[in-house]
Parts: C-alpha cells; structure tokens; sequence
C-alpha cells in the first residue's frame, strides 16, 4: 500500500494520499490549494491516478484544494451529505464506504467541530479531521459547531482499538500520529468524567477566529464546477427539459455514479450504467460508448449525482470526438426535485 502524511506550514493542515499499489488508483485526504502543484507531481513520481479528493468537513483555516485538482484531474469530489457547500461530486454519509481501487474505508460521521465533520477508519489507521486531533480536540464555537455532539462523536472513536493510529487534519507542534489508547490517557480535554464537564470545558476556552476564516469559508463554499455555462452553450439540460427527452429513441441515457449511490438514491429508467471512474476509457475511440454513438446514431446524456462529474463527461466526451454529448444539468437531485420518474436498481 501507498500511504503519504503531506504537511501545510502555513495552516499547519496534514493531507494524506493512500493508493494500493504503484500505477494505481489514489485518494487525497483534506488536500490545500497551495499544495495542489506538491500532489499532482506526487502522483505522477509514483504513476498514481487521482480519482477522488476528500475533506473531512468545511475548513476555516485555508481554501481547499478540490475545486483545483478537480479542475486539473478529472477527479471526484467527495463531502458529507450535511455539507453545505455548492457542489461536490459525491456526498457520503455514515456507515457508507469510500472506496478507490483495492481500498475501501469506513465513513464515520463525527460532527461537533462542525455539523458536516467526518472521520475516515482503515484498517489500523483513522483520519480524524478536527473532530480529535493530537492532545486536542476541534473547537465547537462557530460553523454550528456543538460540544454536546463532539463529546458523542469523541466517545465513539475511542471504542476503537487501542492500536488504531490517530491521523488528524491539523497539527500545531510538530507532532504527526498517535494512537487511541495514547488520546485516552494523555489528552487533556478527553481526561473529563461526563458530558457536561466536556461542555464545560470547551466553553471556557475562548479562542480567537482562525487568521483565514473570512477568505476560507466562503470560498471553500463555492467550489462547484460551473455548470452554468455548459448549460447556456446548449451542452446541459435543464431536469424539466430532461423529462420530455427521456425515452427518445435517438437519446442515448448514461448514469455515471457508482453501484452505491444507484442503490440508496434509485435511478433514471432505461439509464445505462457506464461508471466515471470508466469515463475516459468508454468515450475514446473503440470505448464502449463511443462505438455506441458510431454504431446507433445516438446523443449521449450523462447524468450523475449533482450534475459535476457528468459536466467533466460532457468536455471529456466532447475532447474524444462526440460533439452531440450533454447532460442533465444539477444531476439526479434536480431530476427528483423536478418530480422525474425513478427506478430501483435490479437485483
């Protein structure tokens, strides 16, 4: 396995890489803007291919980087459900799994920090963003931040093995991994004996705003690809306009999301499932949705989870000769909103 702890100076933020193998699919961890020239020369030293970016929630102290590596891999990009930023790739929730090639890791939600904190368990290893961090825990007085819920998410992490390597997002003296059974017995906001002393405790501290937090936020809200404009150069349909197209016989429907997200969230009907992570191969010539437009004639509509990985379908579709490519612009949620049929996914 390919594992990397990158590290921001200026905002002290870790980012972590994992990949199973060299020549392999990766993912970034709580990746900064600034350092998006660092990560992409590192994929290309060890022949890795970016296919998700992740944050563990709504960072305060520096502007992110998945619009960025977005923009310049193709890659998905991965929130919690409860975000609320304008558009991410793929929302998770808790109990799910986010999964590259040959890793799968658990989604715990941990709110507290913030209402849209995640944490992330492989194997021995746990990424806590700012939920639990080394000798500290994440402030919970601003972003709806709530002591209450913090001390709930605290509790469940450290029912987690003794052994389990502790990852955080943010680490402000140099040091870079513990563990759970090192948290339990030396951090000093964990050495509490109930709820309230917990509470108690994180309101006292009084902590000053993050240097960044005016610049921060409101960019890392707005990271969506903008799909406005693919829609206003006739490249995106409208899901009203959608509904009126779906089941011509000169439309060819393409759900790019994964066998998950089909699952809980249903589909469109007579939509073929053609994965993003396939996208590059399937649109090039001798791909299989390329020979499917040669061969039928027909007009590929993508569609996705929120209308960003089936915008980049569209340029990508369009760079490999299949100029008639569009997609349903917001994805299946607009699709739903727009009271569209849906279907199960067969068994």
């Amino acid at each position: 396995m390919i594992f990397r702890q990158l590290f921001d100076s200026v905002s002290s933020t870790y980012s972590y890489v994992l990949a199973s193998r060299r020549g392999g699919e990766a993912l970034i961890i709580d990746p900064v803007l600034e350092k998006v020239d660092r990560y992409l020369k590192l994929m290309e030293e060890l022949d890795l291919r970016l296919v998700k970016a992740v944050d563990t929630h709504l960072h305060a102290d520096h502007i992110t980087g998945l619009g960025a590596l977005r923009d310049r891999t193709r890659c998905v990009t991965v929130m919690g459900e409860q975000s609320k930023v304008d558009v991410v790739s793929m929302r998770i929730a808790d109990g799910d799994r986010l999964t590259v090639e040959g890793l799968s890791l658990d989604v715990l939600y941990t709110p507290g920090h913030t209402d849209d904190s995640y944490s992330f368990h492989f194997g021995d290893r746990l990424f806590t963003g700012d939920t639990l961090l080394i000798r500290g825990t994440g402030r919970t007085d601003f972003q709806n931040g709530d002591s209450r819920a913090q001390y709930e998410s605290l509790q469940r992490l450290l029912r987690l093995p003794d052994e389990t390597l502790v990852f955080p997002a943010h680490d402000y003296k140099g040091e870079t991994v513990s563990t759970i059974a090192e948290e339990r017995a030396y951090n000093p906001r964990l050495q509490v004996r109930s709820k309230a002393e917990y509470i108690a405790l994180m309101g006292s501290l009084n902590l000053a705003n993050p240097k960044m937090m005016d610049v921060a936020v409101p960019a890392n809200v707005h990271i969506g690809l903008a799909q406005a404009e693919l829609l206003a150069r006739g490249q995106a349909l409208s899901a009203e306009s959608a509904k009126e197209l779906v089941g011509h016989s000169d439309l060819l429907l393409v759900d790019l999301r994964e066998t998950r997200e089909r699952h809980q969230h249903r589909l469109i009907p007579g939509s073929l499932h053609a994965p993003y992570r396939d996208l590059e191969e399937n649109v090039r010539p001798g791909g299989m949705l390329h020979e499917l437009v040669r061969s039928t004639g027909k007009r590929l509509v993508f569609y996705c989870a929120f209308g960003e990985r089936s915008a980049m379908a569209v340029q990508a579709a369009q760079a490999a000769g299949l100029a008639g490519a569009t997609h349903i612009h917001g994805g299946i949620d607009a699709w739903k909103k727009a009271g569209g049929a849906l279907a199960d996914l067969p068994a």
